[in-house]
């Protein structure tokens, strides 16, 4: 999608959603600007009115990056915001259900020659007009067990995969978001089993910064470790950026890509006798400024460690290191020791070797 594969063996990408409203043209544009500065390759905008579909061919005047119409409830959003020039329509299966509708959509998206994501959320496929079920239906609904959810889950999304599949579609991604992670996980599993097209990965409404970062981590964790997955987005309760940053750690973390110099640091405790914690936090600001992954150039590590125990193992076997004992430290290259450095000047002198072309 605009110049973004997905799947076959491409890179992982991380995806955001804008924050504003999509007919506020130059908000979303500098929102959208931010993100990508911070590493997003693929954004998404809510698109609930004609005139937020119209605004898409504004503001894809103005970025770089491929743009994602979101649409609920209307098919027609899809329609105009394919006429506007989206490089991709999410569909959710969960209030989009009519089928001449849906067909109007696959026939724009195949002239367009955009994907389409079947995004499907617990929360929509899950949610029914009370009003209109019977007794035995609510009870039914009250008493469903975790398997039967994730069946009826993976059952939903197939289900609309085949009636594209009828009408000569396939260039579909699929997502499975729920914000229960358990259930979101295997969701994700059992539908890797049945087709091989490539899955958009999430904790849906995962919640606030923190409690959200240790869902997505686990949920889009566990799947990428079993090779599940082939572009991601975080979802938190926060700046947007929250989630690319995140994003980038998660997959840096797994070794899937790198995103600049990966910091190893001790908890410390009472043996340290330098504010580690201030250190580690100026260095990690420093470095997250710098937009580019190493993706010809052989990933860096760098040893922050605050006590003689680890430190000066952690610090050898590192690319780059400090040991620290009493308010200095011993600076360590491909593990040769460099020179004393001040707590002080610890950052300034990782930095200038982070720097240096010999180190890479």
């Amino acid at each position: 999608m605009g110049g973004v594969k997905v799947g076959a063996g491409a890179a992982v990408s991380i995806q955001s959603m804008t924050k504003v409203e999509t007919s506020n043209v130059s908000a979303v544009v500098s929102q959208i600007k931010r993100l990508k500065n911070a590493g997003c390759e693929i954004i998404r905008v809510a698109v609930k009115t004609q005139v937020d579909a119209r605004a898409i061919k504004d503001i894809k005047k103005k970025i770089d990056i491929p743009l994602v119409a979101d649409i609920h409830f209307d098919y027609r959003l899809a329609l105009e915001s394919i006429k506007s020039g989206a490089d991709k329509i999410r569909l959710n299966p969960g209030n989009l259900k009519n089928r001449g509708e849906v067909e109007q959509v696959a026939k724009a998206a195949g002239k367009a020659g955009i994907p389409i994501r079947i995004g499907i959320n617990s929360g929509s496929i899950f949610t029914n007009d009370e009003r209109r079920l019977s007794a035995e239906a609510k009870k039914a609904k009250a008493e469903m067990t975790n398997d039967a959810r994730i069946d009826t889950f993976v059952k939903s999304a197939m289900r609309y995969v085949k009636h594209f599949e009828e009408l000569g579609f396939h260039d579909i991604i699929i997502s499975l978001k729920g914000s229960n992670v358990s259930e979101t996980v295997e969701a994700y599993k059992k539908i890797s089993g049945l087709c091989d097209y490539p899955l958009h990965l999430g904790v849906t409404a995962s919640g606030p910064y923190d409690t959200g970062i240790v869902k997505s981590s686990i949920g889009i964790g566990a799947l990428l470790l079993d090779g599940i997955g082939d572009t991601i987005r975080v979802s938190l309760t926060a700046d947007p950026v929250e989630e690319v940053v995140a994003a980038k750690r998660i997959l840096s973390s797994l070794g899937l890509r790198r995103f600049g110099p990966e910091i190893i640091s001790c908890p410390t405790c009472g043996r340290c006798q330098v504010d580690l914690q201030h250190i580690v936090e100026e260095l990690d600001n420093k470095l997250s400024t710098i937009n580019y992954e190493l993706s010809t150039k052989a990933p860096i590590t760098v040893a922050v460690m605050g006590c003689e125990v680890n430190g000066p193992g952690e610090a050898r076997e590192a690319d780059i290191g400090i040991a620290f004992g009493r308010g200095s430290g011993m600076l360590f290259k491909k593990g040769k020791v460099v020179k004393k450095v001040t707590a002080k000047d610890a950052v300034k002198e990782l930095l200038a070797v982070i720097a240096s072309p010999a180190t890479i």
